[in-house]
């Protein structure tokens, strides 16, 4: 799948460029040159980039200008990138975010939380 917008009523036609591949979840994707981790899994048809920590809800794009941070993504190895505000680059490994496991219970004295 394919929804890159190429010719927008405004701003105009987009020089298709140079084309990058780099993976998300193992599987093999492309780019061009200058498109954010974001548009690149949208124009791919991926709406889904991380789940929510505890309850494993799913997640995408949101704001879009890297202020929510719900594109979190693993890249080459780091984690919480803002898939929005992060460029592809040649052979990058983008992953989703998963369920975390919960470090801490409510309990104890007063409502404190305790290991």
């Amino acid at each position: 799948m394919n929804a890159r917008i190429m010719k927008h009523p405004i701003l105009g036609e987009r020089d298709p460029g140079k084309t990058m591949q780099f993976t998300f979840n193992g599987c093999a994707y492309s780019a061009l040159e200058g498109e954010t981790v974001a548009a690149a899994l949208l124009a791919s048809g991926i709406r889904t980039l991380r789940v929510h920590e505890e309850k494993g809800t799913p997640r995408g794009m949101y704001c879009n200008i890297g202020h929510c941070y719900e594109c979190r993504v693993t890249i080459n190895g780091i984690p919480t990138v803002r898939a929005c505000m992060t460029l592809v680059e040649e052979s990058m490994i983008v992953e989703a975010g998963t369920v975390l496991p919960t470090p801490l219970q409510k309990g104890g004295h007063h409502g404190c939380l305790i290991p």
